[in-house]
């Protein structure tokens, strides 16, 4: 009779020692009862639209908290350019916090990337885009040795935090939607309501 109770203390611990393990890796959220937002193509179209009427370049649509980050959403709608133009000389930017993707939704334009910057200027944290899209960074004039990306409708592009980015081309326009990923939450929050209180004010030249 002991022997039995033995083996069954034995096998009660090894199942115990199976099951400690399983429940360590078993998965947590790391956004718990988090929501999924839904963005209509009409409020993007939106953006698109007061972008083009009031020559506005870049605007966050969303800064989402989801967790272990910050997510933002945002509609970027770039005018012609040319090299050597009046407006060829437009800033080199990087940010050293968030990374951005692209993804292109028409028109077409060259894009140089790289991480030495020529001469960097530190960002002054009151800039708009600083606090509300991209966090602090810095500018420059140019890209030491950069990549160079011929982007067209249908293309993505990721460019990591700490790298340099900077149109020196667009033939007419291009229109890409971007996500930015913020794993320190250094961007402000904008939620739905703030989107359409957004769009149903006038631009000034503080939302340009």
């Amino acid at each position: 009779m002991t022997g039995k109770r033995t083996w069954s203390k034995l096998a009660v611990l090894a199942l115990a020692a199976t099951a400690l393990p399983l429940a360590a890796q078993e998965p947590h959220p790391t956004c718990k009862h988090c929501e999924a937002t839904y963005i209509s193509k009409s409020e993007l179209d939106a953006y698109t639209k007061r972008a083009v009427e009031n020559h506005i370049v870049d605007q966050q649509v969303r800064s989402l908290d989801i967790g272990k980050a910050q997510i933002g959403i945002g509609m970027v709608t770039r005018g012609k350019l040319q090299p050597g133009g009046a407006n060829s000389g437009e800033a080199v930017a990087e940010h050293e916090q968030v990374s951005e993707v692209y993804y292109v939704i028409d028109g077409a334009a060259t894009l140089l990337t790289g991480p030495d910057l020529v001469d960097p200027k530190l960002r002054p944290s009151t800039l708009r885009t600083v606090r509300e899209q991209n966090g602090p960074g810095y500018s420059s004039q140019a890209i030491k040795n950069p990549v160079t990306h011929e982007l067209k409708a249908g293309d993505m592009i990721v460019i990591p935090a700490g790298v340099g980015h900077w149109f020196t081309r667009i033939d007419d326009h291009i229109t890409y939607a971007m996500v930015r990923i913020d794993p320190d939450k250094v961007v402000a929050l904008k939620n739905e309501a703030q989107s359409k209180a957004y769009l149903a004010s006038p631009a000034t030249p503080e939302t340009r």
